[in-house]
Protein backbone atom coordinates (compact mmCIF):
# COMPACT_ATOMS: atom_id res chain seq x y z
CA UNK A 1 0.00 0.00 0.00
CA UNK A 2 1.50 3.20 -0.90
CA UNK A 3 0.90 5.97 1.66
CA UNK A 4 0.48 9.56 1.03
CA UNK A 5 2.76 11.56 3.86
CA UNK A 6 1.01 14.80 2.46
CA UNK A 7 -2.27 13.57 4.13
CA UNK A 8 -0.93 11.89 7.24
CA UNK A 9 0.79 15.07 8.03
CA UNK A 10 -2.50 17.69 7.56
CA UNK A 11 -4.24 14.85 9.88
CA UNK A 12 -1.66 15.22 12.39
CA UNK A 13 -1.36 19.01 12.05
CA UNK A 14 -5.23 18.66 12.41
CA UNK A 15 -5.00 16.77 15.56
CA UNK A 16 -2.70 18.79 16.86
CA UNK A 17 -5.18 21.27 17.46
CA UNK A 18 -6.72 19.57 19.88
CA UNK A 19 -3.91 19.60 22.08
CA UNK A 20 -2.77 23.34 21.91
CA UNK A 21 -2.12 25.53 24.72
CA UNK A 22 -0.43 28.67 25.53
CA UNK A 23 -1.92 29.82 22.33
CA UNK A 24 0.82 28.04 19.93
CA UNK A 25 2.28 24.88 21.72
CA UNK A 26 0.88 21.52 21.15
CA UNK A 27 1.95 18.36 22.91
CA UNK A 28 4.28 16.53 20.04
CA UNK A 29 3.02 12.74 20.91
CA UNK A 30 3.22 12.14 16.99
CA UNK A 31 5.76 10.13 15.03
CA UNK A 32 9.17 12.09 14.41
CA UNK A 33 9.14 11.50 11.02
CA UNK A 34 5.90 13.74 10.64
CA UNK A 35 7.19 16.27 12.84
CA UNK A 36 10.04 16.65 11.19
CA UNK A 37 8.30 16.75 7.56
CA UNK A 38 5.87 19.66 9.52
CA UNK A 39 8.90 21.36 10.53
CA UNK A 40 10.64 20.89 6.76
CA UNK A 41 7.47 22.14 5.73
CA UNK A 42 7.61 25.63 7.90
CA UNK A 43 4.56 24.76 9.57
CA UNK A 44 6.09 24.30 13.36
CA UNK A 45 9.62 24.79 14.80
CA UNK A 46 12.23 22.30 15.53
CA UNK A 47 10.60 19.72 17.19
CA UNK A 48 14.09 18.25 18.43
CA UNK A 49 14.59 18.92 22.29
CA UNK A 50 13.60 17.27 25.39
CA UNK A 51 10.75 19.83 25.87
CA UNK A 52 6.95 17.76 25.56
CA UNK A 53 5.59 19.90 22.82
CA UNK A 54 5.95 21.74 19.93
CA UNK A 55 5.67 25.39 19.01
CA UNK A 56 3.60 25.71 15.59
CA UNK A 57 4.10 28.93 13.42
CA UNK A 58 1.48 31.10 12.56
CA UNK A 59 0.93 29.46 9.14
CA UNK A 60 0.92 26.03 11.05
CA UNK A 61 -1.70 27.47 13.55
CA UNK A 62 -3.67 28.85 10.84
CA UNK A 63 -3.50 25.65 9.01
CA UNK A 64 -4.07 23.45 11.83
CA UNK A 65 -7.33 25.05 12.74
CA UNK A 66 -8.40 24.78 8.88
CA UNK A 67 -7.61 21.38 8.38
CA UNK A 68 -9.09 20.48 11.80
CA UNK A 69 -12.48 22.05 10.77
CA UNK A 70 -12.71 20.05 7.17
CA UNK A 71 -11.21 16.97 8.52
CA UNK A 72 -13.58 16.60 11.97
CA UNK A 73 -16.47 19.37 12.32
CA UNK A 74 -19.59 18.87 10.26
Amino acid sequence: MEINEDKVDEAALALMYLTLHDHCRAWKQIDWDITNRLHEKGLMCDPVGKAKSVVLTEEGLKKSEELFIKLFTK
